[in-house]
């Protein structure tokens, strides 16, 4: 039998599937290798086809806070796939995780379930148009916030807050409906509203931006966005699809004790599988069908897999008081990182907020916006990302993606990857 190798498992799934992967950071690309293809996982390790164990602080990229496989979350997945697996109908078991959910986040009055963080925020966007009878979106460079076509823009030049495409395929008429600003620039906020605020039908942020490194946020500046949205009439959206139920229950809307109008979440609202909700207001969402004249619809919407997934790891992360215990693993493992750069390669630094971490080229100040991420960032990651898989260690591989930490992630883990690190740089 012929031993299954990534090389040559890649070499196929190129002829399949447009650069071999079915979402583009997991090609490796400008990594110099073909990436690792795997075949089973258990708590905080990966295990590739060639049956090489990693220590994974990527956890799909968010999903897995308990880790892979968690016996709770397993059991309650067993159960209902010996149960059903699909409906297309009314069903308990979204009951049950909405019920929980509005009932820990006092301003999620009603929700939505879908099957993406992308879906949701797609959802979102039509509801908060049809509340406010405005059409122009309010965003921020270095948010992201899934491929929604409008959502797909970068800055453009001219007018306040003018917008270009940033993927091929999105027309110039769907771009010049999003408005884009920087992060923390409480100049440009002031100028977009004065200039256009009567337009904004909403404003959309990660208030924890994660998808282009680990930018946090000014809590003054956040609260500067969200009382000049309500000044001039716009909605305010919460992205919470990474933060969500991940550096709090109430996720930075809690943190920040910041009441959005709508919010969106995802990735550990599934446990592991494809979920997404929106939800906000009640008078916002019964503009949604079938009460309102918003249509939204999913096929698999709620699937019963995700939903006890979901609310079977939502319930041991509360029970256990989790967030607590991952903000101080968090704050050790950065700690200990920082102490390795700082003896060998002072050029490197290390954010963190909870249980997230990003490794990037050092800077004197906070980064907050893309454009202050220093030059290089790049190679230097590729370089410390390809030691450590070399030595068991699996990081997001993207110089721009955030690390998470999980609950199944022990002393020994972190102290092993530590202790990679530190050789690679002795």
């Amino acid at each position: 039998m012929t031993k299954l190798t990534s090389e040559a498992l890649f070499e196929r799934s190129k002829l399949v599937s447009p650069g071999g992967v079915h979402s583009p950071v997991r090609s490796f690309k400008g990594l110099g290798r073909p990436p690792v293809f795997f075949k089973k996982a258990h708590g905080s390790r990966l295990v590739s086809v060639e049956g090489k164990e990693y220590i994974d602080f990527c956890m799909s990229f968010g999903p897995l806070i308990l880790g892979h496989r968690d016996p709770e979350v397993q059991e309650a997945v067993l159960e209902m796939i010996h149960t059903a697996w699909s409906f297309g109908a009314c069903e308990m078991y979204s009951l049950e995780l909405a019920e929980w959910i509005t009932n820990e986040i006092s301003f999620v009055e009603k929700l939505r379930f879908v099957s993406s963080g992308t879906e949701a925020v797609m959802s979102a966007l039509r509801v908060a148009r049809a509340a406010t009878g405005r059409q122009k979106v309010l965003k921020f460079d270095g948010c992201y916030h899934g491929h929604v076509d409008s959502l797909l823009v970068k800055s453009g030049s001219g007018l306040a807050g003018e917008a270009s495409s940033s993927s091929a395929g999105v027309s110039e008429n769907v771009a010049s409906e999003t408005l884009v600003i920087p992060l923390d620039d409480d100049q440009a906020l002031e100028t977009v509203f004065a200039e256009r605020g009567h337009e904004i039908a909403v404003v959309v942020i990660e208030p924890l931006p994660a998808n282009y490194g680990l930018l946090i946020q000014r809590k003054d500046f956040l609260q500067k966005m969200v009382g000049l949205a309500r000044k001039h009439g716009a909605l305010v959206m919460f992205d919470e699809v990474i933060s969500g139920f991940r550096v709090a229950l109430g996720g930075m809307a809690e943190l920040l004790s910041i009441k959005p109008d709508l919010v969106c979440y995802g990735k550990v609202i599934g446990g592991g599988f494809p979920v997404g909700c929106y939800g906000g207001k009640k008078e916002i969402m019964d503009l949604v069908a079938p009460l309102g004249p918003v249509y939204q619809a999913g096929t698999l919407s709620a699937n019963p897999v995700g939903m006890r997934a979901g609310l079977r790891t939502l319930q041991k992360m509360k029970r256990l008081d989790g967030w607590k215990q991952l903000r101080c693993t968090g704050e050790i493992f950065s700690h200990e990182l920082t102490k390795v750069f700082e003896k060998y390669k002072p050029t490197l630094s290390v954010s963190h907020f909870g249980s997230l971490f990003w490794i990037h080229n050092k800077r004197a100040q906070t980064i907050r916006r893309v454009d202050q991420i220093p030059e290089g960032q790049g190679e230097a990651f590729r370089s410390l990302f390809l030691a450590c898989l070399e030595q068991g260690v699996y990081l997001a591989p993207n110089a721009y993606e955030v690390g998470f930490l999980s609950m199944a992630h022990s002393a020994a883990d972190l102290e092993k990857t530590v202790d990679v690190v530190r050789r690679h740089f002795s």
